[in-house]
């Protein structure tokens, strides 16, 4: 499919005009969508997979799905929401499918400020704290694989893709209230599991909180 075709002066069409007339068979509309699309696609499959291969794979799957099931949007939410839920889904089942579960580089990952981990340099050598560093990125790494999927999708729309809460909300079709608490969640997770590998004692404190990772609301 050639992504570079569209209309002329595309832009005086909003997403919604779009929608309508590829329902009603127009597919240089279906092609216009795909266009304005496909990078942002193609980002959000990356921070799933961390693959190229498996990412280009995602965007020509999430094309396929578009065209196929463009009758099944309801038009309730927008377009990009009902898009960037086909991405994740797509994404996730690309994971599951390699069985190797790839993760995020740990300077991508943004938490807000009140959750943010503060791993401060000591008066160590410059070898000492990277060598510190890496080690805790690699600890994030191996944790964020072990997220339960609801959770690993929510956190990385949010703290790393740097959807709103309310886009998540609307892109997984969950309410504010479940994101907040998924999110919450996610990162308490996390945060628990450097701690631990830190050994600085906020795993204990924290351990009965978060006890309830594995299920989902």
């Amino acid at each position: 499919m050639d992504m570079n075709s569209s209309y002329s002066n595309a832009d005086i069409y909003t997403d919604a005009v779009l929608v309508s007339m590829f329902k009603a068979g127009d597919i240089k509309a279906y092609e216009e969508l795909i266009s304005r699309y496909t990078e942002k696609v193609f980002r959000l499959a990356m921070r799933f997979t961390r693959q190229l291969e498996d990412s280009e794979e995602v965007v020509q799957d999430v094309c396929i799905s578009v065209f196929r099931k463009i009758q099944e949007f309801e038009e309730k939410s927008a377009f990009s929401s009902w898009l960037y839920r086909i991405t994740a889904n797509a994404a996730l089942m690309k994971l599951r499918k390699r069985k190797k579960h790839s993760a995020i580089e740990l300077d991508e990952v943004v938490l807000s400020s009140q959750e943010k981990w503060n791993i401060q340099r000591s008066d160590s050598s410059d070898v000492d704290y990277l060598s510190t560093r890496h080690e805790l990125k690699a600890a994030l790494l191996k944790a964020i694989a072990r997220l339960p999927e609801e959770y690993k999708k929510i956190f990385i729309m949010r703290d790393v893709d740097g959807h709103s809460n309310q886009e998540v909300g609307d892109c997984l079709d969950i309410s504010l209230a479940a994101v907040k608490s998924r999110l919450h969640r996610a990162r308490m997770y996390l945060r628990r599991e450097l701690s631990e590998h830190r050994g600085d004692g906020l795993a204990s404190e924290e351990s009965d909180e978060e006890n309830g990772i594995s299920q989902v609301d």
